[in-house]
């Protein structure tokens, strides 16, 4: 008999543990190679993993709603379909011997079968690959449909083919709306209509990708951090290694909100404008956008433009807009806009969260006048943008008069960056937004 082993992969380059947010699988499902096993939740995003053989899913040892460490034994996947019983067997003897020491360990490092199966093989599970997707549409090379494990599900309790379907999500994906709008059509005819006057809850709502966790509010009580909350916590405490120090400007924005006024309507927000802004000026002070290293200082090929985006169920998460000196402002935009509504979804790829080279923290929508940011780790500085307010001004002339400005604050890495090199940045930052903004669209 083989069994083959399900690990917890490493979706990321820091990723310790692994949560386990649902099984599409269950004990008895016929497996197959590069199927979709389960969905696991790294450090900052929900994300497929594939078998890499072919079988039948024999057991679950590491339930839904629970962590594991990277490379622990999470399930077993057995050949045939007559072998499901005996590993089932041995999984639960395996777990009852290591049941004294399991309350002090993770549920995966109370999960090793490696020894009780008679010839397992050590294969794991691969995190899908969003570049072939985007490549090839809805489906793989193989022929293999593209769609979430929730929809895969909805689509087998609905008896829905999903090569008839085409998709909504990102890069051609089949998303749980697709089946049931495909679900409503066919089986319209065939039902009924009836009035609902009732409750609202009688009419089907269309769900999310990710429902935000329900955080509670009672009294005394202690809420657990998420997965994504603890990775903040970990890169806060990282920079505190950093010697940082923080210089502020003062950058007048009439002419950047004109331009902004002109550009709206094409889709243009003033996030990708004021990235732009910021990589354009970057070209022209690369120490501003490099990293410290103990081999030295690092600089970076390309500029990308982290901008730190809050989650609704709890954390911080900061997409890239990779190349943003390079691309055009409707382009950024509409980049930026993709990235937003994956990074709410939990669908953002490793390298879409964590490529930065310079990150931008606005607060400004809120009303905030001006804030200090926290150095990333793995970057030489960040820009805190504070809201732009009409002040009164003395202008060149001599006269008074009313100009929209708003306060930036720098945080850089005293290691590689100096007073002198921040304050020229933000000078040249403030020089293209007040003199040339309308180059920002060329």
């Amino acid at each position: 008999m083989t069994l083959h082993e399900v690990f917890m992969p490493a979706l990321s380059s820091t990723m310790t543990e692994g949560k386990i947010v649902s099984w599409v699988k269950s004990p008895g499902d016929k497996v197959e190679k590069g199927e979709t096993v389960l969905v696991v939740e790294s450090d900052k995003a929900d994300m497929d993993v594939e078998s890499f053989y072919e079988g039948y899913f024999a057991t679950i040892l590491v339930p839904a709603g629970e962590a594991a460490p990277v490379g622990a034994t999470i399930a077993l996947i057995a050949e045939t379909e007559a072998e499901i019983a005996i590993a089932q067997q041995q999984a639960q003897s395996g777990n009852q011997t290591t049941s004294a020491p399991a309350a002090t360990t993770s549920p995966g490092q109370t999960a090793d079968v490696k020894n009780t199966a008679p010839t397992p093989t050590p294969v794991s599970a691969v995190a899908t690959d969003s570049q072939a997707e985007s490549q090839n549409g809805a489906s793989r090379s193989d022929g293999r449909v593209i769609a979430s494990p929730r929809a895969r599900k909805l689509a087998k309790d609905l008896k829905v083919d999903l090569n008839t379907l085409k998709g909504s999500g990102p890069h051609g994906r089949i998303v749980a709306e697709d089946v049931e709008a495909f679900a409503g059509k066919t089986t319209a005819p065939s039902v009924p209509a009836k009035p609902q006057v009732t409750t609202p809850s009688a009419a089907p709502a269309p769900q999310p990708v990710a429902t935000p966790t329900p955080v509670s509010t009672v009294a005394g009580s202690v809420q657990p951090l998420t997965t994504l909350q603890n990775a903040v916590v970990r890169n806060m405490v990282a920079s505190l290694q950093a010697p940082d120090f923080r210089v502020g400007y003062t950058i007048t924005t009439d002419a950047l909100d004109k331009l902004y006024k002109q550009i709206k309507s094409k889709g243009v927000t003033m996030t990708a404008l004021l990235a732009k802004a910021v990589a354009v000026t970057l070209q022209k002070h690369p120490l501003v956008n490099a990293s410290y290293s103990e081999q030295g200082i690092v600089y970076h090929p390309n500029i990308n433009i982290a901008v730190a985006v809050a989650m609704d169920d709890g954390g911080l998460i900061t997409p890239v807009l990779q190349n943003a000196d390079k691309l055009d402002i409707y382009s950024l935009s509409r980049n930026w806009k993709s990235l937003v509504d994956r990074a709410r979804a939990k669908q953002l790829q490793p390298e879409e969260y964590n490529s930065g080279t310079f990150t931008l923290s606005n607060l400004g929508m809120f009303g905030v006048d001006r804030f200090d940011a926290i150095l990333p780790p793995g970057q030489g500085a960040i820009l805190a943008i504070g809201a732009s307010r009409p002040q009164v001004v003395a202008t060149a002339d001599g006269m008074l008069g009313v100009r929209q400005q708003m306060q930036v604050n720098m945080t850089s890495d005293h290691r590689i960056i100096y007073g002198a090199h921040a304050a020229a940045f933000l000078q040249d930052l403030a020089k293209l937004i007040e003199t040339n903004a309308q180059s920002l669209t060329m």
